[in-house]
């Protein structure tokens, strides 16, 4: 079973937007979204157009994201590739987005 050795990276996180902030700002539209336990940054996924979770792990060194899906409860780590349980993991505010 693999292992994560980077979950000392999680810090209390604000979604820093209600929908992927990338898309939002260009005007575009996303699939599903994530939420950057490091930072707070709130990205599309991998089968949106822009992959903006993925690139701004790729530019950020962020490891760790968690589903911003309503309903949704599971964690990513991209380095280890391993999925994680988020339970109790410190976000201020919402978990989700706005249903649209």
């Amino acid at each position: 079973m693999k292992v994560c050795g980077h979950l000392d990276q999680i810090h209390e996180v604000t979604a820093s937007a209600d929908g992927c902030e990338d898309c939002l700002q260009m005007g575009s539209s996303w699939v599903h979204l994530r939420l950057c336990m490091t930072c707070g940054h709130v990205g599309c996924c991998d089968s949106s157009p822009h992959k903006h979770a993925t690139a701004h792990f790729r530019s950020s060194g962020h490891p760790i994201i968690r589903t911003f899906e309503p309903g949704e409860n599971w964690g990513w780590c991209y380095v280890d590739e391993v999925e994680l349980d988020p339970t109790g993991w410190p976000v201020r505010g919402r978990v989700a987005h706005s249903v649209r």
